[in-house]
């Protein structure tokens, strides 16, 4: 994996996979990470939300902080009081997954004069199969929208283009044709591409960067939710 600083933000549209992401950096952090939080601030999406494995996170000794508010119609909700322990505590590596559009991102806004002392990586995470980031202009754009509205600049890209169950490994590596196309016009880095487990041999020797092995542990409600695959 990519090597990551001690706060990695994601964000991405509805449908980008983020969370997924943001779970699975987690758990390879905790590997050689002893205190790893998740700050879960994505008051957009109503199905894939980190709280729903807060049992996952329990049992691997990973700190979860949700907003009081999430999912709910608050248009701008409070931040948990324990979102300032990012900051504060240096000891902390932390990945925070923030709403699905322009609008989600402005709760990172408000968290914005405790970022301007702090060294972070904010990664858009791209699944070339969503509508609204299907090319490179409408992607430059989503991305530019997220920027505007949290008041910071995206640092790296991550390919994460899947179609649910339906992903081929061709998904995955159109995707990483498209992150690449990204990076020439932004001069952003691809970070890295997230690739479920079982085409990680089908595509790490078809990619430059490097691969993060997925598992699937956020599902819509009417699936399973937890459902880790080899």
């Amino acid at each position: 994996m990519y090597p990551l600083k001690r706060l990695t933000i994601l964000c991405g549209h509805y449908g980008s996979g983020k969370t997924n992401v943001a779970v699975n950096i987690a758990a390879e952090l905790k590997k050689s990470r002893e205190i790893v939080t998740v700050a879960d601030l994505d008051i957009v999406n109503p199905y894939f939300r980190t709280k729903d494995s807060a049992a996952y996170f329990e049992q691997q000794g990973i700190r979860l902080i949700c907003s009081a508010y999430a999912n709910s119609n608050v248009d701008i909700p409070a931040l948990p009081q324990e979102m300032y322990a990012l900051t504060d505590d240096r000891s902390m590596t932390a990945v925070l997954d923030i709403g699905g559009d322009p609008i989600g991102a402005r709760v990172l806004a408000r968290f914005a004069h405790q970022l301007r002392a702090e060294d972070f990586d904010l990664l858009f995470v791209l699944n070339a199969n969503r509508p609204e980031t299907k090319d490179v202009e409408s992607a430059l754009q989503y991305m530019q929208g997220i920027e505007a509205e949290c008041r910071q600049k995206v640092t790296g890209i991550v390919n994460n283009t899947h179609l649910c169950g339906e992903t081929t490994a061709e998904e995955i590596l159109k995707g990483a044709r498209l992150a690449q196309q990204l990076s020439e016009r932004t001069s952003l880095p691809v970070i890295h591409h997230a690739v479920q487990r079982k085409f990680v041999e089908q595509v790490q020797d078809k990619l430059p960067e490097p691969v993060l092995p997925m598992n699937i542990y956020m599902k819509k409600p009417w699936e399973i939710i937890f459902c880790e695959e080899e």
